[in-house]
């Protein structure tokens, strides 16, 4: 009768801890980024009052005679299954979409969280307003090529996202010419003039910076001189002298310097542009990528300021082409800009960090981390929605988003605590009836123990 006592004990105690568990789950039916816990039990050590007897040949087998002596819990497990996005609207709210933890720091302390409440502190530092701590990922830092690039194999560092921070100016390098001339279009003659090649002719415009962000309005003027031949000149705003248009030679070539500020394309019987030519030297180019550098000088500085204009490509409707229909050749894109500041900045599903600048322009600023591990119930949870790194979690692999088994991250939601209330009530009425039956049994072994006791009389 004490086996039974203390069995029931040991109902009771587990039984009250499985219940601490739900009572915390429904506690935390709201909190974001919460994954539910489940408690399992196992029996205990059982006392064998007779073992077990192989059968002989006159009889057979007999089977041990145990008594359990109570249970206890096997484990307490987190349930780390996909909770439901929340929409917020907020921008620096971040949810997860598959596997995954967020890295967040303190110092050289690094936890791992599935709630993604993030804010910006007054140093622009992504943070967790709750308790400080500094959102992990990497910073974006200008690459050989002039573009903002990440490197996600080095160490994590603080995100920093500089609201109202300037952007450089950037001096126009690049420009693209896309679409169609008219094949229709009249022919200008040689000896004709400037008013009547304007007057004739095709005219885009386009704004380029220089080295200090200042506008420039550059126009390209292009007329028809023959059967599939044309010209071109530029004219750029407040620059000193003429502006010349130079062929750029193709790999192997040299280039002779072209003082004039005409080129002239040719194109093919079926619309493509097949070559481009300086007007005033030999240079020719007819493969690959046709471009023409823009040589101008701007007052008060003493330096040649050169613009790539890129034609498209000899032989392939790329670029400028010359078909039966109306002429809508533009300058469609170029690369300078003024400065700016960053007024705002988005997060896409991999995590990256674009700004917004004030002069139209969009720039790379940094990614978010994302860590994934091979057992995550293997976790230790810290409180505060954090976990770290136990003996049994495995290490981290910490890396960008959508890549290796992480998922993706949702900008402007959150992710909803996983508890099912449903499960959780339903496991609350088990436990209670386990409860109470392993009380029932405890009061049950009292009453024989008195009635032991009164055999005395």
């Amino acid at each position: 009768m004490m086996r039974a006592l203390y069995s029931g004990v040991a109902g009771l105690k587990n039984h009250q801890t499985r219940m601490d568990v739900i009572g915390n789950n429904i506690a935390n039916v709201n909190t974001y980024g919460f994954k539910t816990s489940r408690v399992t039990f196992q029996d205990m050590l059982s006392q064998t009052i007779a073992g077990a007897a192989k059968p002989e040949e006159s009889r057979g087998g007999v089977n041990p005679k145990q008594v359990g002596l109570g249970m206890t819990i096997a484990s307490i497990d987190k349930i780390f299954t996909q909770g439901s996005l929340q929409t917020t609207g907020n921008q620096t709210d971040l949810a997860i979409s598959g596997d995954g933890f967020f890295v967040i720091a303190d110092g050289d302390k690094k936890y791992y969280t599935r709630s993604g409440t993030f804010g910006l502190d007054k140093d622009g530092s992504m943070v967790n307003p709750s308790n400080g701590l500094k959102v992990q990922g990497w910073m974006a830092r200008r690459g050989e090529n002039g573009e903002m690039v990440v490197n996600p194999s080095g160490s994590t560092e603080d995100l920093i996202v500089p609201i109202y921070g300037k952007i450089d100016a950037r001096e126009t390098n690049n420009i693209k010419y896309k679409c169609n001339l008219d094949s229709r279009t009249n022919i200008v003659p040689p000896n004709a003039t400037a008013k009547m090649r304007a007057s004739a002719g095709i005219t885009t415009n386009i704004d380029v910076y220089d080295s200090q962000g200042k506008a420039h309005r550059l126009t390209m003027l292009f007329w028809k001189t023959g059967f599939n031949q044309w010209s071109a000149s530029a004219a750029v705003t407040d620059s000193m002298g003429q502006v010349t248009l130079d062929v750029l030679p193709g790999a192997g070539q040299a280039n002779q310097a072209n003082p004039s500020s005409r080129i002239n394309l040719k194109f093919s019987p079926d619309g493509k542009l097949v070559s481009v030519g300086d007007e005033s030297s030999a240079d020719e180019l007819n493969q690959g990528k046709l471009s023409v550098k823009a040589n101008y000088r701007v007052p008060g500085d003493p330096t040649v300021r050169s613009i790539e204009l890129n034609l498209g490509k000899a032989g392939v409707l790329e670029g400028i082409t010359q078909f039966a229909s109306q002429t809508t050749t533009k300058a469609v894109e170029q690369d300078g800009y003024n400065m700016g500041y960053l007024e705002s900045f988005n997060v896409d599903n991999s995590g990256k960090i674009t700004g917004v600048y004030t002069n139209g322009t969009k720039q790379f600023i940094g990614q978010v981390a994302m860590a994934v591990f091979t057992n995550p119930q293997g976790l230790t949870a810290n409180g505060e929605n954090l976990f770290e790194v136990s003996n049994n979690s495995g290490l981290p692999n910490v890396g960008p988003a959508s890549e290796a088994g992480r998922g993706k991250v949702v900008a402007g939601t959150l992710e909803m605590s996983n508890v099912d209330l449903s499960d959780q009530f339903t496991d609350m009425i088990v436990t209670q009836r386990g409860f109470q039956a392993n009380s029932k049994s405890i009061t049950t072994s009292d009453q024989m123990l008195q009635e032991l006791l009164t055999l005395k009389r």
